[in-house]
């Protein structure tokens, strides 16, 4: 299917500050005026893992380690099937600055993160990491 759009991002979390639980990352894309996880367009050559990372780093500011891979989401966007990998990626270090792309970046509890969420198909990825835990280290695929 020549039309279809590849792109990939994660989930990605931190331990709460505080010791108590985890946070999930959402960015907010002022285009779109939307709540989503850092994603995007795979670059020629690239893999579908190599992009989320390089994503999670352009759109966040954080480093990650790559753990489980994530339930994949198809949808249309702009008229065009549209193809997400998705991993769960804990944040490591670094800063955010806003930018064109991403003008808020909001660490979130699971629940308050859920309900924040722009596009209800995104649930699945959250609600999938959320069974798995951060415990399952490592890509399981790439």
């Amino acid at each position: 299917m020549s039309d279809l759009v590849l792109a990939a991002g994660c989930v990605l979390w931190r331990r709460s500050p505080d010791g108590d639980g985890m946070e999930i990352c959402l960015v907010h894309r002022p285009r779109y005026d939307d709540w989503s996880f850092p994603k995007g367009k795979l670059k020629r050559g690239e893999t579908a893992l190599e992009a989320a990372l390089r994503e999670v780093l352009e759109e966040t500011g954080h480093r990650c380690v790559p753990g489980a891979a994530l339930p994949t989401a198809l949808y249309t966007a702009n008229g065009r099937p549209k193809e997400v990998s998705y991993w769960a990626a804990e944040a490591t270090d670094g800063m955010f600055v806003a930018n064109d792309e991403v003008d808020r970046l909001e660490w979130l509890s699971p629940a308050v993160a859920r309900a924040r969420l722009s596009r209800p198909g995104d649930r699945i990825q959250l609600d999938a990491f959320l069974r798995t835990g951060p415990a399952d280290s490592g890509p399981s695929r790439d």
